[in-house]
């Protein structure tokens, strides 16, 4: 269960996205987490078999990696899915 405010983000979220959208649609997810193999592997696998277009870049220290995944969506609810999906993952940011 998720708190309210955080409901509210993507009830506003998903407002937007069907205001401004048909489906389905391509949608650029863009996350930024610890440089961590595994945890990019997490999100990696949450597109599998979705023909995403995965594109990884480390930061200048190697702290943390920016992940941008571009992929085509069915529909606003399926995007807040998978946002709902990742936030599970351990100092993700999704952005």
């Amino acid at each position: 269960m998720m708190d309210t405010k955080t409901q509210e983000f993507y009830d506003n979220l998903k407002e937007k996205l069907e205001q401004d959208r048909t489906w389905p649609n391509e949608y650029l997810y863009k996350f930024i987490v610890p440089a961590d193999d595994h945890k990019i592997a997490q999100i990696e696998e949450a597109f599998d078999g979705m023909n995403a277009d995965i594109n990884l870049r480390n930061s200048s220290k190697g702290a943390f990696t920016s992940v941008s995944v571009k992929v085509q969506m069915q529909s606003a609810q399926a995007i807040i899915d998978k946002y709902i999906q990742l936030s599970t993952i351990e100092g993700l940011l999704s952005l």
